[in-house]
C-alpha cells in the first residue's frame, strides 16, 4: 500500500522541463529534499509544493485535481489504497477535461505563489 505521490520537475540540458512521479509508501530525505510535489493520501495533506522554485498554495483540491487528471490510475488507487473515494469535484474535473485539451504543467503555474 503507498500513501503518497512525489513529483519531481527538473531541466534537461536543452532547457526544457521534465517531470519524475513516483508513488511510496514512506518518504525518504531524499524525497524531502529534491521533490516539487508531495501529496499525502492518508491525510489527504499537501505536504510540499513548489514547483520552478516558486512555492504554490497547498490548496489539497487544487493540487490533488491536477493530477488526479494526469495519472488518473494512480491517484484513485492511492485514494482507494488509504481509505477514501475519490471525491465527486475529481470525478466531475475529469470529466470535463476529457472535453477540452490535455493537462499542461502551465496550469499548475496559474496558481498564485506565495511568498516563503
Amino acid at each position: 500500500m503507498s500513501r503518497y505521490l512525489t513529483v519531481t520537475y527538473y531541466k534537461k540540458a536543452n532547457g526544457q522541463t521534465d517531470e519524475a512521479m513516483a508513488v511510496t509508501k514512506y518518504l525518504k530525505n531524499r524525497d524531502i529534499q529534491e521533490a516539487s510535489i508531495i501529496l499525502d493520501f492518508k491525510d489527504l495533506k499537501v505536504l510540499k509544493s513548489s514547483i520552478g522554485g516558486n512555492v504554490v498554495p497547498r490548496d489539497w483540491n487544487t493540487i490533488s485535481s491536477y493530477y488526479y487528471k494526469v495519472y488518473t490510475a494512480i491517484v484513485t488507487r492511492l485514494f482507494e489504497e488509504n481509505g477514501h473515494q475519490v471525491p465527486e469535484e475529481l470525478l466531475k474535473s475529469a470529466e470535463e477535461s476529457t472535453q477540452e485539451e490535455d493537462v499542461t504543467e502551465a496550469e499548475i503555474r496559474d496558481i498564485p505563489v506565495e511568498e516563503e
